[in-house]
C-alpha cells in the first residue's frame, strides 16, 4: 500500500465526517426552531385563539 492511497482515503474519511457533522447541525437547528415555536404557542396560544375568534365572528356578522 502506498502513502498516496492512504492519504486519499484519510481525506475522504474526513470529508464524510464533515457531511455528517453538517447534517447534525441542521438537525439541531431544526429542533431548536421547533422548541421555540412550541414554547411560543404555549404562551401565546390563548391570545391567538381569542384573536381568531374575534376575526371569525366579525366575518360572520359581515357576511351574514
Amino acid at each position: 500500500m502506498n502513502i498516496r492511497s492512504t492519504v486519499e482515503r484519510f481525506i475522504r474519511s474526513l470529508h464524510r465526517d464533515e457531511d455528517a457533522q453538517g447534517l447534525a447541525e441542521y438537525a439541531l437547528i431544526l429542533a431548536l426552531i421547533a422548541i421555540v415555536a412550541i414554547v411560543a404557542l404555549l404562551f401565546m396560544g390563548t391570545q391567538i385563539s381569542d384573536k381568531l375568534s374575534i376575526v371569525g365572528s366579525q366575518l360572520r356578522s359581515v357576511g351574514g
